[in-house]
Parts: structure tokens; sequence; C-alpha cells
């Protein structure tokens, strides 16, 4: 439901309020409120999930509750929701020479970044805060705002280590950036919009009518931007800004309770995020597989959530499978590898467009 479908929908019982500016601010509160609800759930979710997946690859249980009292509950499911209560109460400390207001400002910069992207990701036909006509543009430049953040909480807090973080933070994500926008553009050629549900309906018929499907340089595109996020998102192998063995927290080192708490909604949303881009680009969106079968409007809420989680749970395998790299693999990977390819694959897209159609 959209911000425009919710305020007809409130105008049309309350008469009296009927497009008033008071009516809109509670139609654009309300879809803000879920979205944050839904981060939130999201990364709770998350975080179960990934250490219930890092305990299978390692042959452990993972979180569980055990005897009698106070526990994690069944099969640990209150592990992580113990754990953000235990953030919310743990005391917040401000280093005495940071810069206090740029401190403060930084990690909900971050979070603001990766909140307003999801308001143009599209979950189901008419599962969908915003409808931009210019939707995965907008999801980029929004997405791009982390990054000030970023440089603002390793400069701020006035230690080596988070300036360290912050910098290499700003590198790599600026540097992979460009290789994922250039494989995003082979689907703006290919669908001809810019808009999210445009793209996704462009993709209807059946799963060998997806992007990812429609020619070889569109597969390597899907492949060069699925890595490049990974690295985007500062997730192993690509968490050099993190690297605990060499600047033991990076960026959020000065960081605790709350405020340390908004990089990790942050880094568990922009991984929502991402992978919600790569669904409804490459791999047909809330469309079925099958075409004509399990097409309803739920059943487009279940196909997206699923390929969304399939993808975030790569990205997890990917961390307790790889080593992290360094600092010059990264770079040489980014600009000696991916930005040719890249190039090349939009040049193979238009070319392989004017000879096959």
């Amino acid at each position: 439901m959209s911000v425009d479908t919710l305020f007809d929908f409130l105008g049309s019982i309350i008469p009296a309020m009927e497009g008033s500016g008071l009516l809109l601010v509670i139609a654009i509160l309300i879809p803000c409120l879920l979205l944050f609800l839904v981060v939130a759930v999201n990364a709770i979710v998350m975080v179960y999930a990934e250490r219930k997946v890092a305990a299978f690859m390692q042959d452990r249980v993972g979180p569980m509750g055990q005897g009698v009292g106070l526990h994690a509950g069944k099969w640990g499911l209150l592990q992580t929701v113990a754990d953000a209560l235990k953030l919310l109460t743990k005391e917040d400390i401000i280093p005495k020479n940071a810069d206090k207001l740029l401190f403060i400002l930084a990690p909900f910069m971050i979070f603001i970044g990766a909140f307003v992207t999801i308001v143009a990701v599209p979950f189901g036909e008419n599962v969908i805060v915003a409808d931009f006509n210019i939707g995965i543009f907008y999801i980029l430049a929004m997405g791009s705002l982390g990054v000030i953040g970023i440089i603002l909480a390793g400069w701020s807090s006035n230690n080596k280590w988070s300036l360290y973080g912050g910098m290499r933070s700003a590198a790599q994500i600026i540097s992979y950036e460009i290789p994922a926008g250039l494989s995003i553009i082979i689907i703006i050629m290919l669908t001809g919009t810019l808009s999210m549900q445009g793209i996704i309906q462009y993709q209807a018929g059946g799963m060998f009518n997806w992007i990812i499907f429609a020619n070889p340089f569109s597969f390597i595109a899907f492949f060069i931007y699925f890595i490049s996020v990974v690295a985007e998102t500062n997730r192993t192998p690509f968490d050099i800004p993190e690297a605990e063995s060499e600047l033991v927290g990076g960026f959020h080192t000065e960081y605790s309770g709350m405020r340390w708490s908004f990089f990790f909604l942050s880094e568990y949303a922009n991984m929502l995020v991402v992978c919600a881009v790569a669904a409804a680009g490459f791999l047909g969106g809330w469309h079925s597989p099958i075409p004509g079968y399990f097409d309803s409007n739920g059943w487009g809420v279940f196909w997206m959530m699923s390929k969304i989680v399939f993808l975030i749970f790569v990205m997890m395998w990917f961390r307790w499978t790889f080593p992290r790299l360094r600092v010059d693999q990264l770079m040489n990977i980014c600009w000696k590898v991916f930005l040719p390819i890249s190039l090349i694959n939009i040049f193979g897209v238009g070319i392989w467009t004017l000879v096959f159609g």
C-alpha cells in the first residue's frame, strides 16, 4: 500500500479531514512507523538466523534455552531480544576528546540512509510505500548517504583506529558503487524504465523471462552486482573497515549502547535493501518462477521474500567460508577486474539487443 493509496483511504473514512495537510502527515507517518518496525524485526530475525547458520557450519548448536529459570527460550529464540534489551539499557559513553555533535549525529545519518531506501522497495505487487518512477535511482542515491555517516563516525571519535576504519569504508563503498551501478544500468537498458515495479513487470511470464537469464551478459552483471553489494555492506570477506585483528572495531570502536545498535540495524537494513534490489532487478521480483501458477498478491509477497532470504543466506554463507581480503586485493578486484568487465558488459548487452532483439 503506497502513501497515495493510504491518503485516499483515510480521506474516505474521515471525510472532515479529506485533502488536509494533517491527513497527509498521518498518511506518511504510518508507513514510516511500520518501516521502522520492519527494520527492527528484520535485524532481530537476521541476527538469530546468522547465529544459527554460523553454528550449523561450525558444527555447534548456537543459541539455545537450557535448564530452569531465565534463559533464551526454546531454541534460543529470545537470545536476540535479550541482546536488544541489553543494548537499550547499556551506558552511553562519549569519549572526552570526541567531537560531541558529530559523534552523536553519525549513527543516525547511517541509519537514515538505510531506512529511507526501504521506502522504494517493492515487497509485492501492491506492497510498496512509494512507487517512484525513478525508484532504482532513488535507492542508489539514498544508499550513498551512509558513507557520510561512516566518515563522521570515524573522524569524530578522535581515535586512530576509528579514523582508519572510516577512511577504509569510504574508499571501499565509493569504489564498489561503480561496478554495482554499471550492473544496474544493464537492467535499465533491457527494461527501459527506472521504476522498480516497472522492472519487475518486465520479467512476468516465468523464470526464463527473468533478466538474469536474458543473455550471458546479464548473468555476469548479476554476479558482479551481488559481489559488489557484499563489499558495500562491509560483509565478510570484505569487512576490512571493521577488521578486529587490525582496527579493534573500525569506525564504531568508541560507540556503545543504543548508538552502537544503530550501526547494527543499518548493516542488516542495507543487506535487506541490496538483496531486494537484486531480487527485483534480476530474479523476477514478486513473480512466480512458474508462469500462470502461484501468481496472486499473497504468493507475490512470498516469492519476493523467498528470493531476498536466499540471497541474505548466501551473504551469511560467505562470512563463514572465505577469509578476509587485504586492502590491496580488495581494490584490485574492484578497479582491475569488476570495472572493466562491467563496461564490457554494457557494450555486450547493447550489441546483443541489436542483434537478437
